[in-house]
């Protein structure tokens, strides 16, 4: 399948697939925040603002979102990659990683050194992904606060 595997910008006809995916992939529906998504990602026309999709044979396999992001926090520059998902039945195959090396090229490419993301640790498929993409604990800690 790789053969045929094609990483590339996402486009407005892809709407519908990405949200059936993150649908399967999530197990939650949310087609107005995916919506938002492509407004602000595709249609915005920021060359800072990245949304891949893998493709092979005409139909999405996967996707993956990030962006460039300054100073929240004190940080310099850095890439954000803030979700993605490969289609179960099309996991194993090496598409999160097809999809991860391209996206973290683009971030180089966009002058930046470091590459983050955040991931519930509960979640051990992604973090097992994540970490065999060399990513670690950072500097920067997650504080949390329930608000009742």
């Amino acid at each position: 399948m790789n053969d045929q595997l094609s990483i590339r910008n996402a486009k407005p006809s892809d709407l519908n697939d990405i949200i059936a995916l993150d649908t399967v992939s999530s197990k939650a529906e949310k087609p107005d925040y995916w919506r938002g998504i492509f407004d602000r990602y595709i249609n915005g026309g920021k060359t800072d603002r990245i949304f891949l999709v893998a493709e092979a044979n005409g139909k999405v396999l996967g996707f993956i979102v990030g962006e460039v992001r300054a100073w929240e926090f004190g940080s310099p520059p850095c890439g954000w990659v803030f979700t993605f998902a490969v289609s179960p039945t099309a996991r194993e195959g090496g598409i999160g990683r097809r999809m991860f090396d391209e996206m973290s090229a683009r971030l180089k490419q966009a002058g930046v050194t470091i590459v983050r993301t955040m991931v519930d640790r509960d979640d051990k498929l992604a973090l097992s992904f994540l970490r065999s993409m060399g990513l670690r604990t950072g500097k920067y800690i997650e504080l949390e606060k329930p608000l009742e």
